[in-house]
């Protein structure tokens, strides 16, 4: 009888010491060090209404962290944010600081690159341009292209000002024209063609494509008129 205590004793021990020695694993697993990189987005507060950034060396950041696992399960996503509210026109050189991230306890920045970042500022500027409608193809046999009617006819851009004061025009996406045997109406999206430029207002763009018979007295050997495109 005594045995058997004895016995079952000696299994409650032993069962006890596997539990401690998984426990201390998971605690020793948890609190060693642990090191991996990210590479997060750069994000500017506080730009001035007056300027647009129309260039910068990084897009995105590359940080190494150093730290325990279990502090780790704690990184959320990051991103960079550097505030520029006092910028002026034309470049300026940040340094890239890893306390901004503000990682929990247990997680240290031991590296950053690039270390600083290049922006360049530009004044914004506006500018009134006409649309123009980008008809492609001839309409079927019989029939021929009238007036194109846009509306609104112009519309108002705004962005880096070098840029919006070189447009002349603004087009619309491209309206094919081979298949209509009737009037059209079709609302359309606008390409700027350039970057840091887009519409001061978001408005719905209307193209008329008016699609008629050739008059009897146009079919003998008259070449088929094409309307203007805006």
């Amino acid at each position: 009888m005594a045995r058997r205590v004895r016995r079952g004793g000696n299994l409650r021990y032993a069962l006890l010491s596997v539990v401690i020695a998984m426990v201390l694993w998971i605690v020793a697993r948890g609190g060693s060090t642990h090191e991996t990189e990210y590479d997060i987005p750069v994000v500017f507060a506080d730009l001035p209404d007056t300027l647009v950034i129309t260039d910068q060396t990084a897009k995105k950041i590359n940080v190494r962290v150093r730290g325990s696992r279990a502090a780790f399960r704690a990184v959320t996503d990051m991103q960079y944010v550097e505030n520029v509210g006092g910028a002026v026109q034309g470049r300026a050189r940040y340094e890239l600081d890893g306390k901004r991230l503000g990682l929990p306890r247990g997680v240290r920045v031991v590296g950053l690159s690039p270390a600083q970042l290049d922006v360049v500022f530009e004044r914004v500027g506006r500018k009134n341009v006409r649309i123009r409608a980008d008809v492609q193809g001839e309409p079927p046999d019989g029939f021929e292209l009238g007036e194109v009617v846009i509306e609104p006819p112009r519309v108002w851009l705004t962005g880096a000002r070098s840029r919006v004061l070189a447009l002349r025009e603004v087009v619309t996406e491209t309206i094919d024209v081979s298949q209509l045997q009737e009037e059209a109406e079709r609302e359309v999206t606008l390409s700027i063609g350039t970057e840091h430029v887009w519409l001061e207002e978001e408005q719905t763009i209307t193209v008329t494509v008016p699609i008629q018979p050739v008059a009897p007295d146009d079919t003998a050997g008259t070449p088929l008129r094409r309307g203007r495109t805006g």
